[in-house]
């Protein structure tokens, strides 16, 4: 791997977003009904997270776009602007927002429903919560909501994966947006949500609410096309855009050779406006003889009526399979399945209730940046996993996570030598959740996730013509 590549890779790549996202997603479910100071630790790793991935949690940011249609909002558009929700504004401007008026208190906390939207793929719901919550488990300035919608339970809810929440303090008590992803393959324009909130900062209580959800139809533009890239074992499928009225959604097909790999696509048109897509909605998935398949819906900025053309940038991020290691002995060495990268352990040892391991990253570009090496230092606090070898076929592949009891999926990084990539990582044995049961170095299995280190690659660009006047 030459140096632009592995600067490509650690600037596409900042931190293992799925692994770090799981990670934190299970961590706050865990503690949902405790409010302890474990989930004050993980919540100041949501936002640490969320910088080093350039995601914005809450701004008062607000681009010229939005304060032209602003001035012509009604009031309902505040709460979008301080979320610098443009969708939300434009929707606002068209009275297309649902206004709420619902409010329950449990064990003094009083939760209110504001609006809710639907667009393209989009659902959007405000509300307030009083400074009752400040009495729960959180930091003062931090809520967090255990909940879940149609009755699902825990984190097999579809509604919960890509969900974001921003919050905003405000006189009395907290303004907040939930944006969902819709999660399933055919939408209904009317419906009701079902939402049933467990715990707020900890408090119990049961906040059930009933939302009505509306939107008219979207409008479809069917394009059905396909691009391959042989040599990179990746085939799309181009299939539609669909239209509401503040946004679009862009469905299409990938057939890959190796499951893991992510592909990004970006979309430009004939006039040069660039598409931005948001979080996917994965509708199928399936392994067939040709490879793994999987059909994806992404929300998309709203596609203008008068352009003849799209050009597709596709981009992949490769994966690589974690790799497996007794710790049983005192140094060996594993590199990558896919790449030339690699890990030399120099020591292992038990102190106490730690286990420490000594180690250097081998295959790295020469004159690496101090920048780079502290994005490398942060994500290998989320690559080492140490799992009971009995239990690591218990992983599940499309969900993977220690068993409980089973395995650390953390560590704390300290970095040793910058020049010669040279850390150290040390792993808390007697963890309340993520420990080992009757921990002992020959029955520890080490797994190492390279993929942090795998460059992401831009693939050739392809356009799909199509008439004006595409509504």
């Amino acid at each position: 791997m030459d140096n632009q590549e592995f600067n490509t890779a650690i600037e596409q790549i900042p931190v293992p977003k799925e692994k770090v996202f799981c990670a934190i997603s299970k961590g706050i479910n865990k503690d949902g009904n405790k409010g302890t100071a474990k989930k004050k630790k993980v919540l100041t790793g949501v936002a640490t997270a969320a910088a080093l991935l350039g995601i914005t949690v809450t701004s008062g940011f607000v681009n010229p776009t939005m304060n032209k249609v602003l001035a012509k909002a009604p009031l309902i558009g505040g709460i979008f602007q301080e979320f610098n929700d443009e969708t939300g504004v434009e929707l606002a401007n068209q009275d297309a927002v649902t206004e709420l008026n619902q409010a329950i208190t449990k064990n003094g906390v009083t939760v209110k429903l504001t609006s809710a939207y639907f667009d393209g793929s989009v659902v959007s719901i405000t509300g307030f919560v009083d400074e009752g919550v400040e009495k729960g488990g959180n930091e003062k300035g931090e809520v967090s909501f255990d909940m879940n919608f149609e009755h699902n339970k825990g984190d097999d809810d579809p509604w919960l994966r890509g969900k974001s929440n921003d919050l905003k303090k405000v006189e009395n008590g907290y303004e907040f947006q939930w944006k969902m992803q819709y999660p399933y393959k055919t939408f209904k324009e009317n419906f009701t949500l079902p939402i049933t909130i467990h715990n707020i900062n900890g408090i119990e209580g049961e906040w059930n609410f009933d939302i009505p959800i509306k939107q008219e139809k979207n409008r479809s533009l069917v394009m059905n096309q396909e691009q391959e890239y042989l040599d990179d074992g990746v085939k799309l499928r181009i299939k539609e855009i669909l239209t509401a009225k503040a946004s679009s959604s862009f469905v299409y097909e990938t057939v890959q050779k190796y499951k893991g790999d992510e592909i990004y696509i970006k979309a430009v048109d004939n006039k040069g406006k660039v598409y931005k897509l948001g979080n996917p909605t994965y509708l199928e998935e399936s392994k067939q003889e040709d490879g793994y398949h999987r059909t994806v819906r992404t929300e998309m900025t709203k596609l203008n009526s008068d352009i003849t053309s799209l050009t597709f940038y596709p981009q992949i991020n490769f994966a690589d399979p974690k790799v497996e290691q007794l710790v049983d002995k005192k140094s060996f060495a594993i590199k990558s399945t896919r790449y030339n990268v690699g890990l030399q352990v120099n020591a292992v040892s038990q102190k106490g209730g730690n286990l420490v391991i000594d180690y250097q990253l081998t295959g790295l570009p020469q004159n690496l940046s101090k920048e780079k090496l502290e994005t490398i230092n942060h994500n290998l606090a989320y690559q080492f996993w140490l799992v009971d070898k009995d239990y690591v076929s218990e992983i599940d592949p499309d969900n993977p996570w220690p068993p409980k009891n089973h395995g650390i999926p953390f560590n704390k990084v300290k970095m040793i030598d910058e020049a010669a990539a040279h850390f150290q990582s040390t792993f808390d044995l007697n963890g309340e959740e993520e420990r080992i049961e009757n921990f002992k170095l020959e029955n520890t299995m080490l797994l190492f996730d390279f993929s942090s280190f795998v460059p992401s690659k831009e693939l050739k660009p392809f356009t799909i013509e199509f008439p004006v006047g595409n509504e």
